[in-house]
This record gives structure tokens, sequence and C-alpha cells, in this order.
């Protein structure tokens, strides 16, 4: 198996309380760091991506796993100010909004996945997704992560409704948003009505994820939606950051193999309580082992 990822570095600066209480690695760190602690030895990873010299340290635990063929380097990457809460959505405000990644587009056919997260929302743009679309004709997933959230003057990043949404969604076979996100991409009013209408669209998958509520799937089954909502495994919760972005890792990996969904799906919401279980970032060397001790 062969997968290109695709999505920013940033650095995660975690507010709690209105505290700041430490800096981390974060943005496609995360989705990185789910494929390779999951990974088959045969399995090949590839990471597009941008990366800052002077603190390269901070990721260099999961980067120097990976070879650096589609790493750009660049003055500063984002620094991300996430005030995390116990029961409402986190509040995000950026710095160094940097360009657009290059995609390798000469290399996208020797893949058999593409897995993009819109970590910053200015990783690709719709014409960068589509020329992806038009040249390559295997599953393509997307997280839309932050491509519902526009920016202030003050670079605060609250939700809106995204521009172009057909554009980008006739351009994916599996798409992936919170349960806050979902409603940035349609005007429907409910969750189940804008599964409905991305998967008449085109997309062949779509993933709700929920936090300590679980996570629902959408499909289509000849015209007809067929929905399943599993819920969070019990954990002590002990970190609130990734833990999306290594579910969408885990169900992707999983189906590229056997096209198994409800499987993937099992797995998925399994490795996202798993990060969420994780007092610290190095714990994840352990994410496979811990993944398959839970899945039966």
């Amino acid at each position: 198996m062969k997968i290109l990822i695709i999505g920013h570095t940033v650095e995660d600066h975690i507010v709690f309380h209105g505290e700041e209480q430490e800096i981390k690695p974060g943005g496609i760190f995360y989705s990185a760091s789910g494929f390779h602690f999951l990974k088959d030895a045969e399995d090949e990873i590839y990471l597009c991506t941008s990366i800052q010299k002077d603190n390269y340290e901070l990721f260099s635990f999961v980067y120097d796993e990976f070879k650096h063929d589609y790493f750009s380097y660049v003055e500063k990457i984002p620094k991300i100010h996430l005030n995390v809460f116990e029961k409402k959505e986190r509040h995000e405000r950026y710095e160094n909004i940097t360009d657009k990644l290059t995609v390798p587009f000469e290399a996208l056919s020797k893949f058999d996945g593409i897995f993009i997260n819109m970590i910053t929302g200015f990783d690709i743009n719709v014409k960068d997704l589509q020329r992806i679309r038009k040249n390559y004709k295997g599953p393509i997933y997307i997280d839309i992560h932050s491509l519902a959230r526009g920016i202030d003057n003050n670079y605060r990043r609250d939700f809106r409704k995204i521009p172009e949404v057909d554009k980008w969604i006739t351009s994916v076979d599996i798409l992936q948003a919170n349960e806050h996100e979902i409603f940035t991409l349609s005007e429907k009013k409910t969750e189940k009505e804008i599964a409905e209408e991305l998967l008449s669209l085109g997309a062949k998958i779509i993933l709700v994820t929920k936090g300590d509520r679980g996570a629902s799937s959408y499909t289509l089954k000849n015209n007809e939606l067929f929905s399943k909502t599993i819920p969070a495994i019990e954990v002590e919760t002990k970190n609130k950051v990734g833990c999306g972005d290594v579910f969408g890792a885990a169900f992707f990996s999983s189906y590229i193999k056997d096209k198994n969904m409800e499987k993937a799906f099992t797995i998925a919401n399994i490795a996202g309580g798993c990060i969420a279980s994780y007092s610290e970032i190095k714990k994840m060397k352990d994410l496979k082992n811990d993944v398959l001790s839970r899945f039966s």
C-alpha cells in the first residue's frame, strides 16, 4: 500500500481554562503519526507538507521516519492558538498563514490512495483538488477541518459556509467532518439531510466524528441512505487534540486495503479514542497494539 498524505504542519499552542499549557506539534503531524504507527511493514507512506528548519525538532519524532521527497521548507509555519473547552467546540486563532502546498501532480499515479487534511484550510485550493481528481483515478479522502472556518482581520477562525462546496465534494470519494463542520457544507438543517446531499453529489462515504459521543457514517446503496452510529470507546480522556486526525488516518489505512467499511469504521473509532487517552505524544508508538487489543 502506498499513500500520499497532504496537509500543513503547524505548531499548536494549547490553551485550557484560559492558560497556555504547552507547545506541541500539530496539524498534519497527527495524521502522519496515525498512518505511520498503524502501517504494516510493506506499506509506504509519503507526506506532502511544509516545515520550518529551526523548529523541526518538535516534529522529528515522526517526520524522521518519512522520506522528505515532498517536504518544502518555509521561513515560518503556522502557529495555532487553540482554546480547548470541556463541552463546546474549540476556538482557534492563527499566526503565520503560509502559502498552499506544492502537490506532486506528476507522481500521483504511483499511490493507492490520497489523503488530504485541510489543516489550515489553505493547504490546497479547489483547483488543485480538481486537478488531482482529473489526473488520479484512485480513492481520495478529505477531512474538511479548517476549510470550514473563515478568517477575520485578527486571524480568528470561525465557522462559515464553504465557498464552491460542490466543486470540493465532486472531487472526493470519502469526506470527514466533525459534528460542527458538517453544517458548513450545506444549507440543509440536519446531519442526515446534509449527508444525503453530499452523497448525491458523488461522494461515496461521509464520516462525522462526535468526540465522546462516537461517530456516524453515511453511504448510499441503491439510492437509499444507510447510516450507522457507534459510541466512543470508554477511556480516561487526557487529550483533546488530534483525535479526529488519527480517526481519519485509521479509517483510510484500513479501508484502502480491503474496502471493508464496517471494519475501517470500527478501527477508526478505536484509534480516535486511544489518542484521547494518551497523556503524551510519544505514547502514539503504542497505537497499533492498543487498537488491535480492542478490535474484535
